[in-house]
């Protein structure tokens, strides 16, 4: 898997989805909503920021790419699980689809600690 380029590409979304949500959305969100839009849009872009460079990380030697391919999907997963639901919830506003956004979030620190784990533990 190229996961440099899909870290690319779900960059070049964070724009999109933020230049959407800056412009189209502008007026038609309350503050609330507006705030969870922002929040997701922040998230989008760090985790894909930092999917970008983990898959950039095999190359130095520091981790296996297996290790950077299961954190990038775990990245890729929070993205979409956290982002998303939280894109979806201020459009919406059907407050039941934050009850995916924890799994998101969940799938963010797992990454986070694998890897902080596996750049410790290498030999």
């Amino acid at each position: 898997m190229n996961w440099s380029a899909i870290a690319a590409v779900a960059l070049a979304l964070a724009v999109i989805i933020g230049a959407f949500g800056a412009h189209a959305l502008q007026g038609r969100l309350d503050a609330y909503a507006r705030g969870v839009y922002e929040t997701g849009v922040m998230y989008h872009f760090l985790h894909a920021l930092g999917m970008l460079i983990v898959s950039i990380l095999p190359r130095t030697g520091a981790i296996s790419e297996n290790r950077a391919s299961t954190v990038c999907w775990l990245l890729a997963a929070g993205i979409l699980l956290f982002s998303g639901s939280l894109y979806i919830l201020a459009v919406s506003g059907q407050r039941i689809l934050g009850a995916v956004t924890p799994f998101g979030g969940l799938s963010f620190i797992a990454a986070w600690v694998l890897l902080a784990y596996w750049l410790v533990a290498r030999k």
